[in-house]
């Protein structure tokens, strides 16, 4: 009986064909090129449209955040290691942690809102942030058509994007709403003497105050405006808030920071994260509305999540896993 031959591996498979081609190859010349499209160097457009029941919904990028590398305590308890290798175990770089900002607009049909506002100007987080007015304009949209900006929490990636460098208010006729808690928190002038968070409360001092005269604060279950409800969420800020959005039996959750990571933020949703002001509430808050997306199967919007951000989280273990939603037109 004659024997098998040995199996041949998909590479050795690939590595005859190319020897083959490449014989036949040097019997031809190449053609000419006659032209080169030229290199360019830059981002294409960030922005993804789509349709919530009778609502038109547009993310908007203003470019990724750099964290470094992965550190002891970025999430609480993990170490450096053991989140270099979780990174790693996802085929994710292993040299810089990088979060998205994926800004939403809402157009219901006679609003426009914008949900959360980038880090304007800000490089503190890396040199590639700052493009939600590039983007804006790509997607057609102009800051003076905005009519309310809502705020999930007043951290520098949430609201530094609200005035220019020199004051002038980004959004000229829109309504500012955001819990009274974290506006409260983060002009405080008692926390400037703290060499922390000094930074941060000038910040939103200056982002915040321009808008004063046009303040309206969110109420937990309540109606912002007609199709979007507040749901406090409390722990990374004090006032976090995530928003429901409802529009002909679609619902979408717009979910800021209740998780920052798509891989260690649902399978280790217990981890608090440096950033938060009470972990403890923080870990709470995303238990709690995981739980909720999981079981009704809600649609959201991770603020930090890769681009665009759209996507489920489901149940796995005692912990959940993140499910991008494919990018299309109709959610």
């Amino acid at each position: 009986m004659a024997g098998h031959p040995h199996p041949i591996s998909r590479r050795t498979a690939l590595a005859g064909a190319a020897a083959a081609l490449a014989g036949s190859a040097l019997a031809a010349a190449a053609p000419p090129a006659f032209a080169r499209a030229p290199m360019r160097n830059s981002p294409a457009p960030g922005f993804h449209r789509f349709r919530l029941g009778a609502f038109e919904l547009t993310v908007v990028s203003d470019g990724p955040l750099a964290l470094g590398a992965p550190k002891d305590d970025i999430l609480i308890g993990l170490s450096g290691e053991a989140f270099t290798k979780a990174l790693a175990d996802n085929y994710l770089p292993t040299d810089d942690v990088q979060l998205e900002q994926n800004v939403l607009v809402v157009n219901t049909g006679d609003r426009l809102v914008l949900f959360d506002t980038g880090i304007g100007s800000l490089k503190v987080m890396g040199p590639n942030s700052g493009r939600l007015l590039a983007n804006l304009a790509a997607a057609g949209i102009a800051p003076a058509d905005i009519d309310a900006v809502v705020l999930t929490h007043a951290h520098p990636d949430h609201c530094f994007g609200l005035v220019t460098d020199d004051g002038v208010r980004v959004f000229p006729n829109a309504g500012l709403h955001l819990a009274q808690a974290d506006l409260d928190f983060w002009t405080d002038e008692g926390k400037l003497g703290n060499d922390a968070l000094k930074w941060m409360v000038e910040g939103a001092r200056k982002h915040l105050r321009p808008y004063r005269d046009r303040i309206a604060f969110v109420r937990d279950g309540a109606e912002v405006l007609p199709g979007i409800q507040a749901i406090a969420a409390p722990g990374h800020t004090v006032g976090h808030t995530v928003y429901m959005i409802t529009s002909e039996g679609k619902t979408l959750l717009v979910a800021g920071d209740l998780g920052h990571h798509h891989v260690l933020s649902t399978e280790r949703p217990r981890l608090a994260f440096v950033f938060d002001t009470d972990g403890a509430q923080a870990v709470a808050s995303r238990l709690r509305l995981y739980d909720m997306l999981a079981t009704d199967r809600i649609p959201f919007v991770g603020y930090h999540f890769p681009w665009p951000g759209v996507g489920h989280v489901g149940r796995h273990g005692d912990a959940f896993r993140y499910y991008p939603v494919p990018m299309r037109t109709v959610l």
